[in-house]
């Protein structure tokens, strides 16, 4: 909202130190966002006021183009005689007629011959003229220059021109009457000004204007405020009948409406020129009196107006909502099909006015309306924001409906305006005001006095809670409480809804005393706390994997339900059992994830068109599974703490959510170079990820062969951890990579970390300081025997001395015979408390043959 600190200081009792800066530093200290300062007053040189005295319409260009013959007051340099260059394009020959250059009358008076592109004004119209040897804001300087065949002593200026607003559709016309030819214009303008750029906080709508501004500063500057919506200052009458049937069909919607008819209006009264430059530094466009009347009312006292020409209106008016099929054609010319929800008001010839949004182009105030109904009322905020939101038509009313509007100004802003248009349009005020409806007042709101120290942790003077509350217009009583200390009773002001709870008015006590006043102190961190064992846990896995080659990413953690059948998951497997997002931040992506295996494919995805080929990733997240049914989740009170019961299905309703890690790979797991050729990822790497998991997480982890999708079903191993899967590792499926586009031989792991049991204790690892002795066996087996479960045969069959097991060969073919492989393994024995003897070692090999070949038919090779 852009402010004239001129008219905001209208209302206070400012000490004459008090500058702009000083409000500035004042609105910033209570909480409202300055976004620029625009100090007036940035012209140099010569400005005057000038009348157009006649004008010659240039036909012969693109554009139009006015020759215009300005009177710009005596005793005014002539400035016809400096050497004049003509512009590149003038199709003149460069030397100036005589006819071009500046006059000088016989009466003395000095006119001027000037260029202009704007059509807006008319012969005898008073101008602001900047002379040769000004210079307008951003180092525009006016010269006596030759341009389309004319010479061009000086320029006729709009508002932007002069740093005045943003209007530039044409130049400032100043009302008759304002001045004199050749006047000093910077005294008419009052250019010794400046417009502050403000945003109040969107719970603050009283802030919109130029009432709610002020007291703000009184509050913060504690300087007299002079309110201008004071009924006795206005001279409010006692209402004699109705201006204007109206009935509300829609009391939810319309809380409170009100008429007062003006008739007799002088439709070319023009608008006085306080009130249009007060208007002009706002950003908004004079139009007519009786529309400038209503926005300069909005302005000052917050509270939109609507003003309906009254020889368009059909009998009464009535306000409801829209019905099905209804449309009207608005203000800016745009039909518009209303929705039910919309709060309307209709004549008898149907829908005339988008309440609190924007009035219907039927009943538009013109340039010939004389008589006039001036309309405030009191809208639903809620109604007015989904109606404003739902055709895109964010009005200034709009803007100020939906934050909440003074419901008492409604009477006050029609007598306000009828009263304006009586002065400077010879209106007459019709007797009656129609005033329909009722808002109730804001309830009470209780607390302990003291409250606003406790929260702060500052111990306030005594006093400045009353103080402060009665200055934003609560009215407050002070009693004592059950516990003898004191009690205060708010009850808020009309214009302040936000206030509904007692740490509202703590707020507006921390506010105004400065939040530079509480002291910030670091609290001291209590001793005896760390991270916990999962959050330990955690961080080593992260650790042991990135220090094996994994890169950790952050993948988008919300899912497209159709990988689900990229994958070839069946219909009721549980990974398609998820939860839905009702606003996803995709459209295509929403719910969320039940695996962190289609996120992380996505992430290798991008990365490989990128061109990266060789890839690692990791991520540890949580993960969503719902479980069965639909959770139900109870609709609290926020006027309270929840009970324990509300807390407890709050708690029930929130699916489980686990924590899992995942890692895919792609490439060369070992990059080739001189040293060789490299190795290519594949499962045996997915399930090494598993092992450096388990081993992080301080478990043994068994790995047999599995069945499970995405995977291949002969490259996929499950993992568990005791009796209980934890999770898969392997290859992925051919049509799984054909289908997401992925590259070939794809690896993939995934655990449940929540379905790991954390260690109950311990213990350091035992380290022999004894040499090993290392055994190879050859086992034939039948192809179908898993590597795993082999090995782990041979670790339980050769006891405790056997210290590792490990396979390095797997051998197919006719030397072990069809449907048999060969499986050959390296056994590192060691004793923890001697050195062990070759017949020791031999031993212990022969119990774990024996062992292999009792469980499943070995023999050695």
């Amino acid at each position: 909202m852009r402010v004239p600190v001129s008219w905001l200081t209208e209302h206070l009792e400012l000490d004459e130190a008090v500058g702009p800066d000083e409000l500035v530093e004042a609105f910033v200290r209570i909480g409202v966002e300055v976004e620029d300062v625009q100090p007036l007053g940035q012209v140099e040189g010569p400005l005057v006021v000038g009348r157009v005295v006649e004008f010659e319409e240039l036909s012969e260009f693109k554009k139009p183009i006015r020759y215009c013959r300005v009177e710009v007051g005596d005793g005014v340099p002539d400035t016809a005689a400096e050497e004049l260059a003509p512009e590149p394009d003038d199709p003149d020959d460069g030397v100036a007629d005589s006819e071009d250059a500046v006059q000088q009358g016989h009466s003395g008076i000095q006119t001027n011959g000037i260029i202009c592109g704007a059509g807006n004004f008319a012969e005898g119209d008073l101008v602001v003229v900047a002379l040769p040897g000004a210079v307008l804001p951003g180092g525009f300087e006016i010269t006596a220059r030759k341009t389309y065949g004319r010479v061009s002593e000086g320029m006729i200026c709009s508002a932007r021109e002069l740093g005045f607003g943003d209007d530039h559709t044409g130049i400032l016309v100043l009302p008759p009457g304002t001045a004199s030819p050749g006047d000093e214009a910077r005294e008419v303008l009052r250019v010794d000004d400046t417009v502050l750029e403000l945003t109040p906080t969107p719970d603050r709508g009283y802030a919109l204007s130029i009432r709610g501004l002020a007291r703000e500063l009184a509050c913060a500057l504690d300087a007299p405020f002079g309110d201008p919506a004071d009924p006795g200052a206005v001279g409010l009458p006692a209402g004699e009948g109705d201006a204007w049937p109206v009935t509300i069909e829609d009391p939810e919607g319309c809380g409170r409406f009100v008429l007062r008819r003006v008739t007799g209006l002088d439709a070319g009264a023009p608008t006085p020129w306080w009130m249009r430059r007060r208007l002009m530094l706002a950003g908004i466009r004079s139009i007519s009196l009786a529309v400038d009347v209503t926005n300069y009312v909005m302005l000052e006292l917050g509270h939109p107006m609507h003003a309906w020409d009254t020889t368009t209106v059909r009998g009464g008016l009535v306000v409801r909502r829209a019905r099905a099929g209804e449309k009207l054609t608005t203000l800016d010319d745009v039909e518009r099909e209303l929705d039910p929800d919309d709060i309307v008001i209709a004549d008898d010839s149907g829908v005339t006015s988008l309440a609190g949004v924007m009035g219907g182009a039927g009943t538009e105030i013109g340039l010939d309306s004389t008589d006039v109904l001036l309309e405030a009322a009191h809208w639903d905020p809620a109604s007015i924001s989904r109606t404003a939101r739902r055709h895109k038509l964010f009005s200034e009313a709009a803007k100020r409906f939906e934050r909440f509007t003074d419901p008492q100004l409604c009477a006050v802003a029609v007598e306000l305006a009828a009263r304006l248009l009586r002065q400077y349009g010879d209106g007459s005020i019709q007797p009656g005001r129609t005033d329909e409806g009722e808002v109730e007042p804001p309830p009470a709101v209780t607390m302990p006095i003291s409250l606003p120290d406790q929260v702060a942790g500052v111990s306030y003077e005594r006093g400045v809670t009353v103080r402060r509350l009665t200055q934003i217009g609560c009215k407050i009583t002070v009693s004592t409480g059950d516990d003898g200390k004191g009690v205060v009773t708010a009850v808020p002001p009309s214009w302040r809804a936000d206030l509904v709870q007692r740490a509202d008015l703590v707020e507006e006590v921390l506010r105004l005393e400065g939040y530079d006043s509480i002291p910030s102190v670091l609290p001291a961190a209590p001793a005896g706390r760390g991270l916990t064992e999962t959050q330990r846990r955690r961080r080593t896995i992260s650790r042991a994997l990135a220090e094996t080659g994994y890169v950790e990413v952050l993948p988008f953690p919300f899912v497209d339900k159709s990988v689900w059948d990229a994958f070839g998951l069946p219909e009721d497997d549980d990974r398609r059992h998820t939860v839905t997002l009702l606003n996803p931040l995709e459209a295509d992506k929403s719910e969320l994830a039940t695996s962190l295996v289609p996120s992380m494919l996505e992430t290798l995805q991008r990365n490989t068109a990128r061109g990266f080929r060789d890839l690692a990733l990791f991520h540890i997240g949580q993960v969503v599974l719902p479980g069965e049914g639909r959770p139900v989740v109870p609709e609290l009170d926020v006027g309270g703490r929840p009970s324990e019961e509300d807390l407890a299905a709050l708690r029930e309703a929130v699916p489980h959510q686990p924590t899992h890690v995942a890692v895919v790979l792609s490439g060369l797991r070992e990059r080739s170079g001189w040293w060789g050729s490299g190795a290519q990822a594949g499962w045996a790497d997915a399930v090494q990820a598993a092992r450096t998991v388990a081993a992080a997480a301080g478990v043994e982890l068994r790995v047999e062969a599995g069945d499970l999708p995405p995977w291949h079903p002969g490259r996929c191993a499950r993992l568990s951890v005791g009796e209980r899967t934890v999770g898969h590792a392997g290859e992925l499926h051919p049509k799984v990579v054909e289908a997401l586009g992925l590259p070939a031989r794809m690896a993939a792991m995934e655990l449940d970390l929540d379905a790991i049991p954390l260690p109950d204790d311990r213990p350091a690892p035992s380290i022999s300081a004894y040499p090993p002795v290392l055994l190879d066996v050859a086992l034939v087996v039948d192809a179908e025997v898993p590597s795993a479960e082999l090995a782990e045969v041979l670790r339980h069959g050769a006891g405790e001395l056997l210290e590792d097991v490990a396979l390095f060969d797997d051998y197919r073919g006719d030397q072990v015979g069809e449907g048999k492989r060969s499986l050959a393994y390296k056994l590192r024995f060691r004793a923890p408390d001697r050195t062990l003897t070759a017949e020791e070692a031999t031993k212990a090999r022969d119990a774990a043959v024996s062992a292999a070949a009792e469980r499943f038919g070995a023999t050695l090779r």
